[in-house]
């Protein structure tokens, strides 16, 4: 079960980092961008690494504090889930 939530949580923070560095690019080209929802919610649904990596790799979003906020509570809530995890199944 923990490697599943493990596999989930790297997939999703893989595809946030990706998601963060396209809309630093199409910001810088005056392109088509990812609306702040979106960034946020894959955060929140397991990418809150890969958001917080993207945001200091691609210097993007970084002003924004709720950006902050939300990725740095979802990967305290992330980490809780995996404790919780680890200590049902090591029994």
């Amino acid at each position: 079960m923990i490697n599943y939530i493990l596999i989930g949580f790297s997939v999703l923070s893989l595809l946030t980092f990706i998601v963060y560095g396209l809309d630093k690019r199409a910001a810088i080209h005056d392109e088509w961008r990812t609306p702040e929802k979106r960034l946020l919610l894959f955060g929140i649904m397991g990418g809150a690494a890969g958001g917080l990596l993207g945001m200091a790799v691609f210097r993007h979003k970084i002003r924004k504090w709720y950006f902050w906020f939300v990725n740095f509570l979802s990967l305290i809530v992330h980490i809780a889930v995996l404790v919780k995890c680890l200590e049902m199944y090591s029994i």
